[in-house]
């Protein structure tokens, strides 16, 4: 029996694929974002394996020489980086068989994703719509008219959590999960025993995350561990007010480092002996996957999809958003049961398989081989634009 197109491509060995040419369009690789660090770890590993033609393109580009001043005026930099953007893809989007658009909500989802998703469309092109943010069912229910029928016009919705899979169904929509990929060359694992009172906390300072949690839980420990320290890494628009919170608690060997490089950050994995999270609103937090690579025990709230990738009492532990007095009493369980901290870490490190390089390159293997296989019918050119009539759920 002769097999289809499909499953005859996909079933080809990863060095008979070196022939599919990949665009990934995502955020500048000079941004310390979450976005940014996946789209470089794909980059990186396809490269390096030469099993794909991979390219990349900025969402962001960098205007040459003089004209980069228009870059840093408000409004002006918006229209510029967005007419140049739109230019490049025009260009180069033609010369690829499938473009992987990395996506986060709202305004970057209009900026961003929605010009490569139609002008894939428009040179008939196959598309990945790499949506990654914990924002989903709020960006789906406000921008109902626009955010999902534009998503239809992707060929595939990939999303990294089982999470974000089940936001997207009840909008109607199928989305495939390819998990995250952890670096753990980078993000070394070492054995943990007694724990010390060391924390850290690595996510960017925005409400979402509600840092200032934290703060107030990491007040309550020191009162009984007083040497207790805490990094707090990343930044944002609340710095400046997380810092005043943490005088008025009169917080001690608090530190606020700011932004640093996965490399400076798998130093202060190291460094420290538990993680602390306290997101109102989450889907997959590359962290938590870090500090499980770096055999640092979890502490989070169970916002959005953590609890898809933290099972509690098992690869971490868990408590409700906003709760401070449970993260506390939480983190400083972990110093006083030793044996329940050395079992959570050897879960949690046993976990990280999921996310190794290897496991998601075949993931993402498959799902391009399977869309380069594919043919749009002849009457393509109309039918390409259904989706958008099509009413969201």
């Amino acid at each position: 029996m002769q097999m289809s197109p499909l499953k005859s491509r996909a079933a080809e060995p990863v060095s008979a694929l070196d022939q599919i040419r990949v665009l990934i369009v995502a955020p500048s690789l000079h941004i310390l974002g979450g976005q940014a660090v996946q789209a470089s770890r794909l980059i990186k590993g396809f490269r390096q394996s030469g099993c794909l033609a991979v390219g990349f393109l900025p969402h962001n580009p960098r205007l040459p020489g003089p004209l980069r001043a228009l870059q840093s005026i408000k409004y002006v930099r918006t229209v510029v980086t967005s007419l140049v953007y739109f230019a490049s893809l025009l260009l180069r989007i033609r010369g690829y068989d499938v473009i992987h658009v990395f996506s986060a909500s709202y305004y970057s989802y209009l900026l961003s994703a929605v010009p490569a998703i139609l002008v894939a469309r428009f040179y008939g092109k196959k598309s990945v719509l790499n949506y990654r943010s914990g924002e989903a069912e709020d960006h789906m229910t406000r921008w109902r008219r626009t955010a999902a029928p534009m998503m239809r016009l992707a060929d595939e919705i990939v999303v990294p959590s089982g999470y974000l899979v089940e936001v997207f169904r009840r909008f109607g929509l199928r989305a495939r999960r390819v998990f995250n990929i952890v670096d753990a060359d980078v993000f070394r694992y070492r054995e943990r025993g007694p724990l010390r009172p060391v924390f850290l906390s690595n996510r960017n300072l925005e409400a979402l995350y509600n840092v200032g949690c934290i703060l107030k839980a990491f007040a309550k420990i020191q009162k009984r561990y007083p040497e207790a320290r805490l990094i707090v890494a990343g930044d944002g628009k609340q710095r400046g007010a997380l810092e005043r919170q943490a005088r008025e608690l009169g917080l001690r060997n608090t530190e606020f480092v700011g932004q640093v490089t996965p490399e400076v950050m798998s130093d202060l994995y190291n460094e420290a002996d538990i993680y602390l999270n306290s997101s109102n609103i989450d889907n997959m937090p590359g962290s938590i996957l870090e500090s499980f690579s770096s055999g640092l025990p979890v502490v989070t709230t169970n916002a959005g999809g953590i609890p898809y990738i933290v099972k509690n009492g098992e690869t971490g532990l868990m408590v409700r958003c906003g709760d401070d007095d449970g993260l506390a009493a939480s983190a400083m369980r972990l110093l006083e049961d030793e044996e329940l901290a050395r079992s959570i870490i050897r879960r949690a490190r046993a976990e990280c398989a999921l996310y190794r390089w290897s496991a998601v390159r075949d993931e993402w293997i498959k799902l391009y081989a399977d869309l380069a296989a594919r043919r749009y019918p002849r009457d393509w050119g109309w039918m390409t634009w259904l989706p958008l009539f099509r009413r969201s759920r």
